[in-house]
């Protein structure tokens, strides 16, 4: 199995309304893609942290392999949300991959 793990920092110019209303797209966009992208084990995204958070949301999924993770990236309907839901509104993007 492999993880894979962002967190994201939404812009700072979006209002706290926004910024509800862009989590919640996102959080849809990417849990939706399970049982549509081949190799997904699990998805889920993470967008109520607690006040010490430094990030404003996470994804947390799993794949079957590396190979399952390289075909998501590339697959249409992630590049759909990725870039309609998720890069036009965040500034920061940090990423873990491992093996389990």
């Amino acid at each position: 199995m492999v993880k894979h793990v962002i967190l994201w920092t939404l812009k700072d110019e979006l209002s706290q309304e926004e910024k509800k209303e862009v989590k919640k797209g996102i959080k849809e966009g990417l849990e939706g893609l399970k049982g549509v992208v081949p190799g997904i084990v699990d998805i889920r995204v993470i967008i109520d942290g607690l006040a010490s958070s430094n990030a404003d949301l996470m994804l947390d999924s799993t794949f079957e392999s590396e190979e399952a993770l390289k075909n998501y990236a590339v697959h249409p309907a992630h590049v759909a949300v990725a870039d309609g839901k998720v890069r036009p509104y965040t500034s920061i993007r940090s990423c873990l991959d491992f093996e389990e």
